[in-house]
């Protein structure tokens, strides 16, 4: 932008200087004052002499930030990644919590649509958003000592199997961006991080991705890098108990959940030693198609009852499906998972593999807790696989046109 340009910095200014009291008891920005250009749309308009128009390029995709729920939970998956733990600076109260959330959440609508943030020094990045999805969490410090809430955030209980840094730890918020371009995870980071540079810090950032957008079929269950289907029993928003089990229903936090986020490092260089029978009886599935050791197709029904010719079990008890399934229908969850890489010279291999784990529950306690305390008691993939970070955050409903996210919250 050229020094002549008209600026629009002062939204910003206002804000941070407290000069528009924002976020406050009840206080808020008007539906005018955070209105939004038009929808953008996905298809560009029809050609002028009556053709056909082009298929719009998956990078004009576009998901609504708007609605009753968050996006980036219920929205299929992403090929790309970026989660931010953010710590709030000591000053920092509602009020200012509130002026934050403003500014993330209008900016980050904008972006969903395809258009530039209000202060966006490279629009031209802004254009091709490729179902970017930001979605912003609460930790338990926010939710108790500055809004007072009676929503409880509670950390998880210790499991025998975690070593967990600090550095990788809980944090007062988060926010889960994801798209199929990481050109747009990766503008999106630094539109956020500019916008929360006078509110807090960055403990934080965890990367992670899928399959690139493309090479294998929409509905394909992801594989970890271990070379496992990764998330075969998993929750669908057809399922009809998805809403029960995902959505909160608590008074004043209708349509909010609960985000679990588990950094789980492999250790590669023991796995690669492991021959094709050990891996597929560590976790009870084939490597070729991720079919139970017991069937012949991935989403088959594993028969845990089944014994071979000498009357052992063909799925071995402590394989990780034997261990993750429950009798019981509520311990169910949503999973969200990113494959993770980063480089690590210490490391034999040179780099730090794993999975950013992230599930979403209406019940933390009730349906995430059981199953991992089993996982951490007796799971032959614990030989390969540690817990290194882990953080639990309340994840507000989403907003309507005209309101940023928790705004409701704070309101009370």
């Amino acid at each position: 932008m050229t020094d002549d340009a008209p600026r629009r910095w002062g939204r910003r200014q206002l804000l941070q200087t407290g000069a528009v009291a924002l976020g406050g008891a009840g206080a808020g920005w008007s539906a005018a004052a955070v209105a939004l250009p038009a929808e953008h749309s996905d298809a560009p308009g029809a050609a002028d002499d009556g053709a056909t128009p082009y298929a719009a390029s998956p990078g004009t995709s576009t998901v609504a930030f708007h609605g009753p729920h968050q996006a980036g939970i219920a929205t299929p998956a992403q090929a790309h990644l970026s989660l931010l733990g953010l710590d709030l600076l000591p000053e920092v109260r509602a009020e200012g919590l509130g002026r934050l959330l403003t500014l993330i959440s209008d900016d980050a609508a904008r972006l969903a649509r395809g258009l530039p943030a209000l202060a966006d020094t490279e629009p031209e990045l802004a254009t091709t958003p490729a179902r970017l999805t930001a979605t912003f969490g609460l930790g338990p410090r926010v939710m108790s000592d500055l809004l007072g809430s009676t929503v409880a955030v509670r950390a998880l209980p210790a499991f025998r199997t975690d070593r967990l840094d600090l550095a990788w730890g809980q944090t007062d918020l988060a926010v889960q961006l994801c798209a199929d371009d990481p050109m747009a995870v990766a503008h999106a980071r630094r539109m956020i991080l500019k916008d929360v540079s006078g509110f807090a810090r960055v403990r934080w950032i965890q990367d992670g991705y899928r399959h690139a957008h493309g090479a294998v079929p929409d509905g394909t269950t992801m594989r970890n890098l271990m070379g496992q289907v990764d998330g075969t029993v998993n929750l669908a928003e057809a399922m009809p108990d998805f809403a029960d089990l995902v959505w909160s229903d608590e008074t004043g936090f209708e349509g909010g959940t609960f985000m679990v986020v588990r950094r789980i490092r492999a250790r590669m260089e023991s796995w690669d030693r492991v021959d094709r029978v050990g891996r597929e009886a560590a976790v009870g599935r084939r490597l070729a198609d991720g079919a139970p050791l017991t069937g012949t197709s991935e989403h088959e029904e594993p028969d845990f009852e089944a014994v071979d010719d000498l009357g052992f079990p063909v799925i071995d008890p402590a394989s990780h499906i034997a261990r993750a399934r429950s009798a019981d229908p509520r311990e169910r969850f949503l999973r969200r998972a990113y494959n993770y890489t980063v480089p690590d010279p210490s490391r034999p291999s040179g780099e730090d593999s794993g999975l950013v784990f992230i599930a979403f529950a209406a019940d933390v306690d009730r349906q995430f807790v059981p199953v991992q305390r089993r996982l951490a008691e007796l799971d032959r993939l614990n030989e390969w696989v540690t817990t290194i970070g882990s953080a639990v955050y309340a994840v507000p409903p989403g907003a309507a046109e005209g309101e940023y996210v928790a705004e409701r919250l704070l309101a009370v």
